[in-house]
């Protein structure tokens, strides 16, 4: 700065000029998106809000390579059972476009996603898909179902995501609560990371048949309190020992 070769005109070129390669990266990642899905007719400002997803993270996982691969899930899948492999990729790619711009408006992803590609008048099987893809309404179509699913196993596929060490030693201890709140359990374990609970019942209060049914009851209570990606593992074990001493 004393020499004068840093100053506010200089400064101000360099800021107009990461801005141009920003640009230049986000039309680029939109394209490769488009590309590597296979879906044709977006709009121009579609395939730039596709390309910001780049630079969007949810909890470690790019968002934009998410998208990408729920759409080929979807394709796959939806090939794979007769249904419409255009329609299912097609909304796999635009399922999470309101991520793009929930931190500049009000709003949920998917409510904003939903107001863009209204917007732009997507069709309406796309349309109900991204916006039942977190069960804020009903499906209407298998297509939709499927985006459902794969956007699940996108999400918690080993090493997709992330998460503070905080969230997660509160998400294993909520788990194990809600385990050791059956009467007759003695003692309950998370374990697999949050994916299992292992649950020791009192032998002499639980019986094989009861334990079923608190297996079956805990999986449910699991299910209306906790919020978690894929799918949780709760098993019940019953053991009883007899133990006797030849003297």
């Amino acid at each position: 700065m004393k020499t004068g070769r840093i100053h506010p005109a200089k400064i101000e070129e360099m800021v107009e000029k990461a801005k141009e390669e920003v640009e230049a990266t986000i039309k680029q990642e939109g394209e490769r998106a488009l590309l590597e899905t296979g879906v044709h007719g977006l709009n121009g400002d579609i395939v730039k809000l596709l390309g910001k997803l780049r630079y969007r993270t949810s909890y470690g996982q790019n968002v934009l390579n998410h998208s990408i691969e729920v759409s080929n899930l979807a394709r796959i899948m939806a090939e794979e059972l007769g249904l419409d492999p255009k329609i299912a990729r097609r909304a796999g790619l635009l399922h999470d476009i309101g991520k793009a711009l929930d931190h500049d408006m009000e709003g949920t992803h998917v409510e904003i996603g939903v107001d863009i590609l209204k917007k732009y008048k997507e069709n309406e099987a796309v349309l109900n898909a991204v916006e039942a893809h977190h069960e804020d309404v009903a499906p209407k179509t298998l297509e939709a179902v499927l985006i459902q699913a794969a956007d699940a196993i996108s999400a918690s596929r080993p090493g997709a995501r992330r998460e503070t060490l905080e969230t997660y030693i509160k998400r294993l201890e909520k788990l194990e609560e809600i385990a050791d709140s059956f009467e007759g359990v003695e003692k309950s374990f998370a374990i697999q990371a949050g994916r299992e609970v292992r649950l020791i019942v009192k032998p002499e209060k639980i019986s094989d048949n009861e334990m079923i049914v608190m297996a079956r009851d805990v999986a449910k209570k699991v299910e209306a309190e906790m919020e978690y990606p894929g799918q949780i593992k709760v098993n019940a074990i019953r053991e009883t020992r007899a133990i006797e001493y030849a003297k």
